[in-house]
């Protein structure tokens, strides 16, 4: 009794056997296939044609997104490059954090912008940066172990931003000492718009702005 071959077994007996129609050429002659562009019947090779068109789209639309995601990245990191100039050029201790908050409104464009610092040196307890903080947004920092992207309502810290109450998203990156990784400050930035900062956003560069921004200010604590 012959075995009845259904269509996956032909379709792996043909991949396991890509010269079966050079040794059957006649074969070719009797297929005919259905197009997707109006239904009408072609030949294999027109078929394989098309099949090749359909990827060659697929491929031009792909690089071109690639191409896109890549002239907004050289933005960015044109303007982090900027940014880290302004705050290598800023030369005195007390004014670093209103530089660094400046610089971030300025070349990024980011609506509101703002931080605090604990346990600062004796010469900056008195500074607006150095305001008294809970313990809850302390211990919160110190389990920030990647920059937080999402809604701002009830997130520490936004009640920091100028014109906190129409806050829709915000970014939380937590500040720390390069070599013992202790949290020292909290950076929050907000935005009216739900999107600015969305919870499906890449948080690449707001990790390197953390890590800068730590090492322009942990001079300033003990």
């Amino acid at each position: 009794m012959t075995a009845t071959l259904d269509a996956r077994s032909v379709a792996l007996y043909l991949k396991d056997n890509p010269r079966f129609f050079d040794d059957h050429p006649e074969l070719l002659t009797g297929l005919r296939l259905t197009t997707q562009l109006g239904g009408r019947t072609v030949s294999l090779q027109e078929r394989q044609a098309e099949i090749l068109r359909e990827k060659l789209k697929a491929l031009e639309l792909k690089l071109s997104h690639l191409n896109r995601i890549a002239k907004e990245n050289d933005a960015i990191m044109a303007k982090f490059h900027m940014w880290v100039d302004t705050l290598l050029l800023s030369q005195a201790d007390d004014k670093s954090p209103d530089t660094l908050i400046d610089a971030m409104r300025d070349g990024f464009g980011i609506q509101s912008v703002s931080l605090r610092l604990w346990d600062v040196a004796d010469e900056h307890v008195n500074a607006w940066f150095a305001q008294k903080v809970s313990e809850e947004t302390r211990e919160f920092t110190n389990q920030l172990h990647q920059p937080y992207c999402g809604p701002a309502t009830g997130q520490p810290g936004v009640v920091w931003l100028d014109d906190a109450a129409n806050m829709q998203s915000a970014a939380l990156l937590s500040l720390q000492n390069l070599d013992t990784k202790k949290s020292f400050g909290l950076l929050v930035l907000g935005s009216t718009d739900p999107q600015r900062f969305s919870a499906d956003l890449a948080t690449d560069f707001l990790t390197r702005i953390a890590h800068t921004a730590s090492a322009a200010l942990q001079k300033m604590v003990k």
